[in-house]
């Protein structure tokens, strides 16, 4: 779908990959609702970006907000797109340094962020893109909207300590596909991003060597992967009608390493 003149909602979006991703989305010509929590600099980010851009502060584990968030986005036209990049890790151990086994605290906590927020991303969204008619389309076949959510490498090849933040983005992996059959009968698609090591605000505060060790571990481009590369391959997400139920790994071809 072309994304001119559309309303698209950026989870995360104040920082890091959801900023990043809503610069390409006004490129494109389409409407932001940049959905941040009410601590973050989404005020003033949205002042940064501009006219086409909203700042609608919200929990995305708390529906209620999350679904006013996303009622925010729905004025601006009807919402169109959804690209869900908030989430966070908490790096846990199965046992900790005593052998005593580790804190589910510390596993649901991360569960319910990233993949409970998911949840709430693809169907609170899709509740909201149901509603409106088709697009008009010359490629043959209706669409009313397209959905992006965010995992990781770490679905895949999950590192010590990341017990909790890989069985999450797998879990994230694990719905893509089911969630784009299950809501092709309202003729929204569903796709998700897997990026590696991203140069985002988190590893901007790792010292250099450190970042340059990281770079050299990547095969090719041997550096971090940039926030505008990630939000380059979202709009295209969004913006190409025959994708979907699609992950795609953006990370230089890394395959990580046990620790």
């Amino acid at each position: 779908m072309e994304l001119k003149g559309l309303s698209i909602a950026i989870t995360g979006g104040a920082s890091g990959l959801g900023f990043a991703t809503a610069r390409r989305v006004i490129d494109a010509g389409g409407h932001v609702t940049l959905i941040d929590l009410p601590t973050s600099d989404g005020t003033s980010v949205a002042e940064e970006l501009g006219s086409s851009a909203t700042f609608a502060p919200a929990d995305i584990t708390d529906r209620d907000q999350f679904a006013a968030a996303l009622d925010v986005a729905d004025e601006q036209g009807g919402l169109r797109g959804l690209v869900h990049c908030a989430g966070a890790g908490r790096r846990m151990r199965i046992l900790d340094k005593e052998g005593k086994a580790g804190s589910v605290e510390d596993f649901e906590f991360v569960i319910k962020l990233n993949l409970v927020g998911s949840f709430n991303a693809l169907s609170l969204g899709a509740e909201r893109m149901a509603r409106l008619d088709d697009l008009a389309d010359d490629n043959g076949g209706g669409e009313r909207g397209a959905i992006v959510l965010t995992a990781s490498v770490a679905a895949f090849e999950g590192q010590i300590g990341q017990i909790n933040y890989s069985a999450s983005k797998a879990g994230i992996v694990g719905m893509t596909i089911v969630a784009a059959r299950d809501l092709a009968g309202k003729h929204i698609r569903v796709n998700t991003i897997a990026p590696g090591t991203m140069d985002t605000p988190l590893l901007s505060r790792l010292r250099e060597d450190v970042r340059e060790s990281l770079a050299a571990s990547i095969p090719n481009p041997s550096r971090l992967g940039r926030p505008s590369e990630f939000g380059q391959l979202a709009v295209s997400m969004l913006e190409n009608a025959y994708l979907n139920g699609e992950t795609i790994r953006l990370d230089g071809a890394i395959r990580m390493a046990p620790r």
